[in-house]
């Protein structure tokens, strides 16, 4: 299997119910991969995008148990919830939570594909958000302090002559950096640079400016 193919977890106490659902998501061409806890989940720290079927209740954490910690460990993995003894509170829960569905068993086949489908197109954006972040974090992080206070000011609408002002330098000095920041961050643009800087901030990885304007 392609290491990095989508590949839908299924954790569930229940063993004949995971060797079925294997076979049907296998037999509809997903990759499939099975635990019979939350415990033995977190011990093979799955990577590759792709979804969770988890059940509710099982021996240890609980479904609800896992998701808490998979959402503090910031997991981009979307999860549906698959149980035969969910209650209102429970479902309202883990869809609080983000989870994708809250399915009660049995499930019709078609119901579990499609939600199925949809937690891969989220866990395909989320895993693509993850990798972007990586990336910019890496631009990032080859930037001088320099370069990263007059990105910050620059993020802020600030203008050459008021970064200039704000950090005590020249505006040739700004504009040259300005530039160079331009190029280690690999933005083709002011909106582009600007949407960079955003998605750093809202990782928590865009420093505040050295001064702040004035």
């Amino acid at each position: 299997m392609n290491s990095t193919a989508p590949v839908v977890h299924v954790v569930d106490d229940d063993a004949p119910l995971r060797t079925a659902l294997e076979g049907l998501l296998r037999e509809m061409g997903y990759g499939v991969k099975t635990y019979a806890s939350a415990g033995d989940f977190l011990l093979a720290a799955p990577h590759a995008p792709g979804c969770i079927v988890l059940d509710l209740n099982m021996p240890g954490p609980s479904g609800l148990d896992l998701q808490d910690g998979l959402l503090r460990a910031g997991s981009a993995l979307p999860v549906i919830f698959l149980t035969g003894h969910g209650d209102v509170s429970h479902s309202v829960r883990a869809m609080k939570a983000g989870a994708v569905d809250f399915l009660q068993k049995p499930v019709e086949s078609n119901t579990l594909l499609q939600a199925i489908e949809a937690a891969l197109a989220r866990g395909s954006a989320r895993h693509a958000e993850a990798e972007q972040i990586k990336t910019l974090r890496a631009r990032y992080s080859a930037l001088t302090q320099r370069e990263r206070d007059i990105l910050a000011h620059v993020v802020l609408g600030r203008l050459n002559k008021q970064i200039a002002g704000d950090l005590a330098l020249s505006e040739r000095t700004v504009k040259l950096a300005r530039a160079s920041l331009m190029t280690k961050m690999e933005a083709r643009s002011l909106p582009e640079l600007v949407r960079a800087a955003e998605l750093l901030r809202a990782a928590g990885a865009l420093l505040p400016p050295s001064r702040t304007p004035r």
